[in-house]
């Protein structure tokens, strides 16, 4: 809590170093980086982040600054406007001049996974499958020639694949919109289900303006939606619909495998709970919906299915994957055969240890098994030999996302008390914290939400 919203201005410093190294990144990215689309991307987030950074200092030393703009989620807003929407609006743009399947990364206006998964979604509505028999080109397979995600992946292109082929549709139809507006719908859903609860800044700060998502939300955009989902998917196990929770969970999990861990501590979250009944039908409704999904794919051509989303990304198929950035698991399995085996081991052993957490202790909110999903992703990230440092978004949208359920559990758990015994309830007038201690009045601690947090917090009952 004191990390969020703790006394004596910490907030504020805590936003100026974390946008002093946003900007920092972003400019290293813009003077080295070779991808086109991550260049604009940082032009447009130093300035952001810049801005953001300007305004916060400004906060810092004027305590007694009222209004609008006094307010840490000004700083947000610039951030997202200026560093989100702009970048991918001009990117949007600047892809109808072409520069897709080029192997010079300084012409790409978008992230190859993002052409692929059009790909997909045109060879889904021709065969049947989104997955092409890689030994039946005719030539040796390239790295583009796969499409690495489950069968549901393929669905964000299908817009292209349908209503594309002209300027205006080929800008309508750009996969990033979807995977954008997929993102935004499930955040806002899940919050509608929690009751509406405050967003701390922190939250939208680890959440939406982190240098990950930004980058992300322009260049490329499928983990954004993935994350979304499972945002969703955790929200519905966490409000008692576990029905809902199994078929969300398991569409994302058949779009991208490597978010099955967070399906288990959905599973685990439902069954302490609502008990194993309801783990038992959480069970049965993941798995239908997965083998729905699978089997049109499996029917037509297994191999080529098995070829795409398990070799190749495991590093086992024709091709290898190209997945490798410098993160603790590649730098060991660099090493050799032995770091390798090393690589997999310590793998191995932090999916033992994460399970061992959720037998012991295993989540009862929606915080503490979001939480574990993404210690999960972060370890699976860290430690998998062939993996990419953009995955580092899970654990940090995961972490927002806890902060948000974190106070919306807090606030159920006040209700089911007596009223006489019920915390005051914190909103924009004060800052008194869940527990019931009263908020600080100065000025500058009380910047979370503009000016009206600056009126004395009311006594707790």
């Amino acid at each position: 809590m004191s990390w969020d919203e703790g006394p004596s201005g910490r907030p504020l410093r805590l936003d100026l170093v974390l946008y002093a190294l946003c900007s920092g990144y972003a400019l290293a990215l813009a003077l080295t980086d070779k991808h086109y689309g991550f260049r604009v991307w940082a032009g447009f987030a130093v300035a952001a982040y810049g801005l953001a950074l300007a305004h916060t200092l400004w906060l810092r030393l004027s305590p007694r600054a009222t209004g609008r703009w006094a307010s840490r989620w000004t700083g947000v807003g610039i951030i997202g406007a200026l560093g989100m929407l702009a970048p991918l609006g001009t990117l949007l743009a600047q892809r109808l001049t072409g520069g897709d399947w080029s192997p010079d990364p300084g012409r790409w206006s978008a992230q190859p996974e993002v052409w692929v998964i059009e790909r997909s979604a045109e060879l889904l509505t021709a065969t049947g499958t989104p997955y092409v028999d890689v030994t039946a080109l005719g030539r040796p397979p390239v790295v583009d020639d796969y499409t690495p995600y489950g069968p549901v992946m393929p669905l964000f292109g299908l817009p292209r694949a349908w209503f594309g082929g002209s300027p205006a549709g080929d800008l309508l139809t750009d996969a990033r919109l979807l995977f954008a507006l997929t993102a935004v719908a499930c955040a806002w859903g899940a919050w509608r289900l929690l009751g509406r609860p405050r967003i701390p800044v922190r939250a939208a700060q680890l959440a939406a303006v982190f240098p990950l998502t930004a980058l992300t939300w322009a260049t490329a955009g499928p983990d954004l939606a993935i994350a979304g989902l499972l945002i969703l998917g955790t929200t519905l196990a966490a409000v008692d619909r576990p029905l809902w929770a199994a078929l969300v969970l398991a569409l994302v999990t058949s779009a991208k495998l490597i978010v099955l861990p967070a399906a288990v501590v959905g599973g685990t979250l439902v069954c302490a709970r609502l008990g194993a009944g309801a783990l038992a039908r959480f069970c049965g409704v993941f798995a239908g919906t997965c083998a729905a999904v699978h089997l049109p794919a499996l029917l037509i051509d297994a191999q080529a299915m098995a070829e795409h989303v398990l070799w190749f990304p495991t590093g086992l198929g024709a091709v290898s994957s190209p997945a490798a950035s410098p993160l603790p698991g590649h730098l060991i399995a660099a090493t050799g055969t032995a770091g390798k085996v090393i690589a997999f081991v310590l793998l191995g052993l932090a999916a033992l240890a994460i399970t061992c957490w959720l037998v012991v202790r295993p989540p009862v909110d929606g915080a503490d098994a979001m939480l574990r999903i993404a210690v999960g992703l972060g370890a699976f990230t860290l430690l998998t030999p062939a993996t990419r440092f953009g995955y580092l978004l899970y654990p940090a949208v995961l972490l927002g996302a806890m902060l948000c359920l974190r106070d919306a559990d807090r606030l159920r758990e006040a209700d089911r008390l007596p009223e006489h015994r019920r915390p005051h309830r914190p909103g924009l007038a004060d800052r008194a914290d869940l527990g019931g201690r009263p908020a600080a009045t100065s000025a500058r601690d009380d910047r979370g939400d503009g000016d009206e947090a600056r009126r004395p917090a009311a006594p707790t009952s």
